[in-house]
């Protein structure tokens, strides 16, 4: 399982909007998003920045099926308005990908708690 997480930032005045928007996904867009091998799924919010962390069975057949999807293609369409260009995104990038570089895990039935370095590739397994 892969856990990738990027950034995104609203338009100044339409934190409202955003946040309304995701109280109320589509459930053909949440339906979708299971369909693409996405598990899980967070947003976090600080001020205008978004932080999005997920955890997929692979990353790339999540982003060749987004741009196939016309479901997703009217979700990106109607939050369009809404974002404004993140800070240090490179060109060739479809996010501005962030480098997972710690995580800590735990089988809560059996392994004591255990921390790993990551890869600095943006996409971890």
């Amino acid at each position: 399982m892969q856990r990738v997480a990027f950034q995104l930032r609203i338009r100044e005045g339409m934190i409202e909007a955003y946040e309304e928007a995701h109280r109320n996904v589509w459930p053909e867009m949440l339906r979708e998003l299971e369909g693409m091998g996405i598990v899980e799924y967070s947003i976090f919010r600080r001020d205008q920045q978004l932080f999005l962390y997920m955890q997929v069975s692979d990353f790339q057949h999540v982003l060749t099926t987004m741009a196939a999807s016309e479901i997703n293609r009217r979700w990106q369409q109607a939050m369009a308005p809404l974002f404004e260009p993140v800070p240090g995104k490179h060109p060739d990038e479809p996010f501005a990908m962030m480098t997972e570089v710690f995580h800590m895990s735990r089988d809560l039935s059996t392994e004591p708690c255990k921390g790993t370095a990551s890869a600095s590739s943006g996409v971890s397994s």
